[in-house]
């Protein structure tokens, strides 16, 4: 896309893309509106766009897997590991810019019941980097409790 005149019109969809970056925190955010009442056919396009993006999504995770399988066998003769951790959200400040209504929404995804804790992450990844485990490599540390998307 690129600047222009036109003004928007009725039945337009409008594409808003913007991030920031606030002590510590990267955010990225897209959101799609149409001007005026979305008809069928807007909701129709609209989740067609989206299946798609979800698609894609699911299959760059689906590529980090593969690539830490991959490397992980490669180079293990050269004593580096490669393993990735696969988290599920985590309750920290971010949870304050978000409705309650979408955070009982996230936690009713995960099968265990909870957020994961930090600490728990942070513990996962201590261990990983650490000569304790020295033998581990290509593979994939499922931190989502129980809500594997991948």
């Amino acid at each position: 896309a690129s600047p222009s005149d036109k003004a928007f019109e009725k039945g337009d969809f409008v594409v808003m893309d913007f991030g920031a970056k606030f002590e510590g925190y990267h955010a990225d955010m897209t959101r799609t509106v149409v001007i005026g009442e979305a008809t069928d056919r807007h909701r129709e396009i609209y989740d067609i766009v989206l299946g798609s993006n979800l698609a894609g999504i699911s299959a760059a995770k689906a590529g980090v897997i593969a690539l830490t399988k991959s490397l992980g066998k490669e180079l293990s003769d050269k004593n580096i590991a490669v393993n990735c951790v696969t988290p599920a959200a985590a309750k920290t400040r971010i949870f304050d810019q978000i409705s309650q209504e979408h955070i009982d929404y996230m936690l009713s995804k995960i099968p265990r019941g909870r957020f994961l804790k930090v600490d728990e992450l942070a513990s996962m990844v201590s261990w990983l980097v650490s000569e304790e485990n020295s033998y581990t490599t290509g593979a994939v540390f499922d931190l989502s409790g129980g809500r594997a998307t991948y």
